[in-house]
């Protein structure tokens, strides 16, 4: 089966697709669009990690980290680090690094797991038709390394109107002014601190 383009009414533009089977369902990989004013085009190196680092990073994961990042499960409402936190600065992917969200776009949905409005740029989130469970979800996982961190909805605040609803086990969180992560030795921007 393949698919080269669907268009989603929930996403409201028409999106890459790539079909993912798993054993429970085929899911449809989906990259949206970057909206007016993003740059299609990110500066980090989107480069997935080779196997050895793969390796290497796995075997510095808890097993709650493991089965939430690698196995796509999640993690229990109302007890994440983060759903509290309310400084300022960047969630990026625990296992490789990317930035994926910033704290100015977070806000409480009441949902029990960190909420974002917005990612970091469009280019650092996959999102996944999941069809897992009996029910039709879309998925977001790490476009770098494919780790999964939570789940995209529709029903969220202006300007987009999504609620992305993620796993704090699947973050890390980098104060602003400090440097953001470099796990995979990639270099500027990563290794600095975000100006942006």
């Amino acid at each position: 089966m393949s698919i080269d383009r669907v268009e989603t009414h929930d996403l409201n533009t028409w999106t890459d697709t790539k079909v993912r089977s798993t054993p429970f369902a085929v899911s449809v990989l989906i990259a949206k669009t970057p909206g007016p004013g993003e740059s299609h085009v990110s500066e980090f190196d989107l480069r997935p990690p080779t196997d050895k680092q793969r390796e290497q990073i796995t075997v510095g994961l808890t097993p709650e980290e493991r089965d939430v990042l690698l196995e796509h499960g999640t993690e229990a409402p109302f007890c994440g680090v983060f759903l509290d936190n309310h400084e300022e600065g960047f969630y990026t992917c625990r296992f490789c690094g990317l930035p994926l969200f910033k704290s100015s776009a977070k806000f409480d949905s009441g949902t029990g797991w960190p909420s974002f409005f917005k990612p970091y740029h469009a280019s650092h989130i996959r999102r996944i038709l999941d069809h897992s469970y009996g029910m039709a979800r879309v998925e977001e996982v790490c476009a770098r390394c494919g780790s999964h961190v939570g789940h995209v909805f529709p029903d969220g605040p202006p300007p987009d109107g999504e609620r992305h609803c993620l796993n704090s086990v699947s973050l890390s969180f980098t104060r602003v002014g400090q440097a953001l992560p470099d796990i995979l030795n990639r270099g500027a921007p990563e290794g600095r601190p975000d100006t942006s």
